[in-house]
């Protein structure tokens, strides 16, 4: 299998058909989109408040261009992510610096990736937009992570946003499995 970073390099080859690769990829990439009452500004906050909705250990801060920091849950989940744009109000940017997930075959699936949370506004709501650039129908772990990306994103996130309080999962003590929504991933 590619990695992402030889993927993405060939979309940006200029060329009769580069629009049609860039439109192909957006839409393989997993997206998941809502809408609160809150600002731009409030959205924007609980984003990068990452422990606020997303289960695990979390080291490093997550508020500041340039950051990095690594996400861990058990032994299921590690990555190492760089925050690579931050426009207030607008726009969070990450990328996958390293990757580990241990329920599948490419352990290194996320490595390469980025993951994106575009906020808008639309009359008197805010529209957030989140686009794991990379994470593909073709990954091992799509049905999985997409599954959980789903929970975190237009679960605990959006509860964070629209109450002060997110959802992350609580722990399972001895367990390797965390359950997401109705789902459980391993």
């Amino acid at each position: 299998m590619r990695r992402w970073s030889e993927q993405s390099r060939s979309h940006r080859k200029q060329g009769p058909n580069s629009q049609l690769l860039k439109l192909e990829r957006i839409m393989n990439d997993f997206t998941a989109t809502f809408t609160v009452e809150q600002t731009p500004e409030e959205v924007f906050a609980a984003v990068n408040n990452v422990r606020g909705w997303w289960s695990g250990e979390i080291e490093g801060s997550t508020d500041k261009l340039g950051d990095v920091w690594t996400y861990r849950f058990q032994d299921i989940h590690c990555s190492k992510q760089e925050i690579t744009e931050l426009v207030p109000g607008q726009r969070v940017a990450w990328h996958v610096l390293d990757g580990f997930l241990n329920f599948t075959e490419d352990k290194t699936e996320w490595t390469g990736t980025d993951i994106a949370f575009d906020i808008s506004r639309h009359g008197d709501r805010t529209e957030v937009r989140f686009t794991h650039i990379g994470l593909v129908p073709e990954f091992e772990c799509f049905d999985n992570c997409s599954n959980a990306w789903g929970f975190y994103i237009k679960g605990s996130l959006r509860h964070l946003i629209s109450t002060g309080q997110g959802q992350p999962n609580e722990k399972e003590p001895g367990s390797t499995a965390i359950d997401v929504g109705n789902h459980r991933v391993m």
